[in-house]
């Protein structure tokens, strides 16, 4: 059964028509926003809860290449793989979100996650198997932000909770790499870490589910800007059972191995 903590009335999860339409732009656009999937009393709960927890979050401010990779020491520190990025962001971990949050029973519930399959044309959706990964509330107040990346991932599952008075824009360009065919596309990096790249918009409010294929799109958030914090949650799933990441992984998202 469908939590209520979802629109279903707006948005037929259960449908098949809905969901190969949904799975078609997914398809197209790399992107999909479902908006007001979470009702508006659902996302104040969830904001209610989170929002206490922030100075408890791990922070991260660090730099990083947009492959998300160790430097390579044969090409130069101006070489799109060696140019270095910053990202800042604090974590709240899954074994901080409270065991009554909606966050537990929309990630957990059924129909949802068929819905997920259907849309990314999987047969089955797991979560971790370590503690601290499923599900993630991202926090960035004012001057944080995302750099230019890849994902290792090949999809990424969001909700906005919060936005941020300004600022915190996501922005993308698709099919930057072809990463099943090794393609690094150094020169349409560069193009893009240098300005030279049109960027699109994904625009999204609180409460609006976000699908994204960021593998092969590069994408950052901007800064925040001013006094509210933008709180995101990420529902991170996997297509095998038994997936932990690994401990020097831990370390790095979550400052701790368990």
């Amino acid at each position: 059964m469908t939590t209520a903590h979802l629109d279903t009335n707006r948005h037929p999860i259960g449908e098949p028509a809905f969901v190969a339409s949904c799975r078609d732009l997914l398809d197209t656009d790399g992107a999909l926003v479902l908006e007001g999937f979470a009702p508006a009393d659902t996302i104040a709960q969830i904001v209610a809860e989170s929002a206490p927890l922030e100075s408890d979050a791990f922070y991260a401010d660090k730099t990083h290449n947009v492959y998300l990779t160790p430097n390579d020491p044969k090409f130069s520190a101006g070489h799109p793989y060696n140019r270095q990025i910053t990202s800042s962001k604090g974590l709240i971990a899954d074994d901080e979100i409270p065991a009554s949050s909606p966050l537990r029973e929309i990630y957990q519930d059924e129909d949802f996650c068929s819905f997920l399959c259907g849309v990314l044309g999987i047969d089955q959706i797991y979560p971790y198997a370590d503690n601290l990964s499923s599900i993630n509330v991202h926090f960035a107040a004012e001057g944080m932000e995302l750099g230019w990346h890849f994902d290792n991932s090949s999809f990424a599952v969001t909700m906005l909770l919060q936005a941020p008075e300004a600022g915190a824009h996501f922005e993308h360009v698709p099919a930057v790499r072809n990463s099943a065919e090794g393609d690094m596309a150094y020169d349409r990096v560069a193009a893009v870490l240098d300005g030279h790249t049109k960027v699109q918009t994904l625009e999204f409010e609180p409460g609006d589910l976000v699908l994204f294929r960021g593998r092969d799109a590069m994408h950052r958030v901007t800064p925040t800007e001013g006094g509210t914090t933008r709180l995101l949650v990420v529902f991170a799933y996997n297509d095998q059972p038994g997936v932990a990441l690994s401990e020097s992984a831990l370390e790095t998202f979550y400052g701790r191995t368990c």
